[in-house]
């Protein structure tokens, strides 16, 4: 008898057992906890990831961070190899800027033009024509169909360098743009950069030109085990007074602060701004401040045009000091600003030092130098072989040979030939290029050839090589003539804006411990939003304490409506280490304690004593020398008053209950002897705390 085979005789029997087991795993996969770290994920996980990580390096390479190379952000490069494709000296609307660059950037033109505005506003490498805003007063350019720029001539000779330039295929590849431009300036720190990129953030603050220049020179003279110390400090276009003692080389923040000028009349002027703010956010936030009370100034006039002018009027009764310091703690006069100087180098994001951004600028600025000059030399060695050339080729009338020549082959050889003779009079090998030159030369010039003029040429040539390979032999000195050279040319034009200083800390709480009043009125309120008389003077900084007769207090910041009825003990600045002398009665026990409030909670009710049913009978700062009591009469009672001192206790905390005085009923209690103590009672016996 054969052996049956299911899966012949049952096609589907197979089937069936998969999808049970499928269905069964599914349910056993089910009733594992899920962990997204642990399981595989599908393709579209790889998709997301790979597209952020695309979009990741593409904002931090190619929009938010400048290059360490040229100090330019992608914007800000393409704009200036647009102008360098247009310049001609004359003014170009910035229309056509911004069209001209969109071949090179993937972008709108509105990032374009705002860009433009930006770097021509920096002063360095742009001159503007037309309305291109305001930076004192925040006013916007005007549309870039109405305004023209052109390169500076700074930027025209320390920019560019087609034969040093790496070039790349543009977004399209329609055309060509630079890597970076050859740039022989510090061109980083001295236009300063902020932008925000995928996980991280740069901001560089500006720097003086002559200033790095400066330091530049002391880099290039300074010996190996002794390099130069650095004393580098930003410099803002608004001026204004800065503090850098946290400045920590670029790592750190400055403190700026406006420049206030005192004037007759009991007028203030601002005659600089912080960096970051313009006249209209600074009136705002004085504005505020007056609303506020916490600034003495009546009214607020703004000249601002080509120079910043904000005059404010103080009002009666306010000192010109007093009315500057409340300007800087409360109002935009006093800013901060962070550094963090992160760039691209080698396309790849780094942190650095103020230091090491100028040391790097350096070593390129050499290298730069170095490249021009070996094409400096490359091209005299060229002009002094076609100009030897010719003139053996004239003086020698070996033109003469080719009279008779009836084949191109036979007149390259036949000059060739009539050349070879003064080789050793040029510096490289003749070439077929040289040949097709001597060729092109015109019968004019060889009838009109002026032998003496062309000499003389040669001879400058030669002059020129030698002073060419002495610059190359001594590159820094050479680089250091070059950068004395630009100091000499702009320094008057780039003088310092931001003085530097120290600040005095304000203190805030000096300012304004006068600014609020605390008043009471007949229907139980207190607060500084009541009529009635005043009660206590505070700051809006200070806390409270406010204490009921009961013993309850709160710790508050003052309040401008406060319902507290007849029961009010004391409302004044709360301290928490302050030292207080409390007697409260409980179920007809008094006590005595001496504490500390200590820490407390905003708004919450605590008790001195021991619950509401208690009763406050005193409370004192510090430790008085002694407490007088005066006794209730009572039947069979002997002693009617007593003197305790409450130095012979502790100072505990605020929730301790307290030395227990007396059980009798209290009459009079005070720290010193009233009109109700008897003083020719000599048998009262001091009382005792137990």
């Amino acid at each position: 008898m054969s052996k049956i085979n299911n899966s012949d005789e049952f096609p589907f029997a197979n089937e069936e057992a998969a999808d049970f087991k499928t269905e069964e795993s599914s349910v056993e996969d089910a009733s594992k906890e899920f962990d997204p770290m642990s399981l595989e994920h599908g393709p579209l996980k790889h998709l997301i990831d790979d597209n952020f990580l695309q979009y990741a390096s593409y904002v931090i390479c190619d929009r938010a961070i400048p290059a360490l190379e040229d100090g330019l952000k992608p914007v800000q490069r393409r704009i200036m190899h647009a102008l360098k494709d247009k310049d001609d000296g004359r003014f170009i609307k910035v229309a056509n800027i911004v069209g001209h660059t969109m071949q090179y950037h993937p972008h709108g033109d509105a990032s374009i033009a705002d860009a433009l505005v930006t770097l021509t506003n920096k002063r360095y490498l742009i001159e503007g024509q037309g309305n291109y805003g305001n930076i004192y007063t925040g006013d916007r350019a005007a549309a870039s169909r109405y305004i023209e720029c052109r390169l500076t001539e700074l930027a025209r000779r320390e920019l560019f360098n087609k034969d040093l330039t790496d070039w790349i295929a543009s977004y399209d590849g329609r055309n060509k743009e630079p890597v970076t431009l050859p740039c022989k300036l510090p061109l980083m720190l001295m236009l300063g950069a902020d932008g925000i990129a995928v996980g991280l953030s740069t901001s560089i603050l500006p720097h003086n030109f002559i200033e790095l220049l400066e330091a530049q020179i002391e880099i290039l003279r300074e010996k190996k085990r002794t390099p130069a110390e650095l004393n580098l400090l930003p410099d803002f276009q608004t001026g204004g007074l800065m503090d850098v003692s946290e400045y920590n080389k670029g790592k750190g923040k400055v403190k700026l602060r406006a420049k206030i000028e005192q004037r007759k009349n009991n007028r203030l002027v601002i005659t600089e701004l912080p960096h970051g703010t313009n006249t209209e956010s600074l009136t705002a936030s004085i504005e505020d401040a007056v609303k506020k009370k916490k600034v003495p100034v009546r009214t607020i006039d703004d000249f601002t045009a080509e120079k910043v002018e904000i005059e404010l009027t103080l009002t009666q009764g306010a000192t010109q000091e007093k009315a500057i310091q409340s300007l800087y703690a409360f109002t935009k006069c006093e800013t901060s600003v962070s550094s963090r100087l992160i760039c691209l180098r080698d396309h790849r994001p780094v942190e650095m030092t103020i230091d090491e951004v100028l040391r790097f600028n350096t070593r390129q600025l050499l290298e730069i130098l170095e490249g021009e000059l070996n094409l400096r030399k490359a091209k005299l060695l060229d002009n002094f072989h076609n100009k030897t050339l010719v003139q053996i080729f004239v003086e020698n009338r070996i033109y003469k040979k080719i009279e008779q020549c009836k084949t191109y082959e036979a007149v390259i050889k036949a000059i060739y030939k009539g050349l070879e003779p003064f080789k050793k009079q040029l510096k490289r090998k003749i070439v077929d290029e040289d040949i097709e030159m001597l060729l092109g030369v015109r019968i004019k010039r060889i009838s009109l050839f002026d032998i003496e003029k062309n000499r003389k040429d040669i001879d400058d040539i030669l002059a020129e090589l030698v002073q060419v390979e002495k610059d190359l032999k001594g590159l820094k000195g050479y680089a250091t003539r070059y950068l004395k050279r630009l100091i000499k040319d702009y320094k008057a034009d780039y003088p310092r804006c931001t003085e530097s200083t120290c600040f005095k800390e304000i203190e805030v709480r000096e300012l304004t411990a006068t600014e609020l009043q605390i008043k009471r009125d007949e229907n139980g309120y207190i607060g500084t939003n009541v009529k009635g008389e005043v009660i206590m003077e505070c700051s809006s900084l200070d806390k409270l304490l406010v204490v009921w007769s009961n013993g309850k207090y709160k710790v508050m910041p003052p309040p401008e409506k406060l319902f507290v009825d007849d029961s009010l003990e004391r409302c004044e600045i709360f301290d928490r280490e302050k030292p207080y002398t409390a007697i409260y009665t409980d179920a007809r026990i008094t006590y005595l304690k001496r504490f500390k409030i200590g820490g407390t909670i905003m708004n919450r009710e605590y008790f001195i004593s021991k619950g509401e049913k208690s009763k406050l009978q005193l409370l004192v700062d510090g430790t008085p020398e002694a407490i007088y009591v005066k006794y209730n009469k009572a039947k069979g009672q002997r002693i009617f008053q007593q003197r305790f001192s409450p130095g012979d206790i502790a100072v505990k905390g605020v929730k301790s209950r307290g030395n227990r005085m007396t059980t009798k009923s209290v009459k009079y209690i005070g720290t010193e002897p009233g009109r109700w103590w008897d003083q020719d009672d000599n048998t009262v016996p001091d009382g005792v705390l137990l």
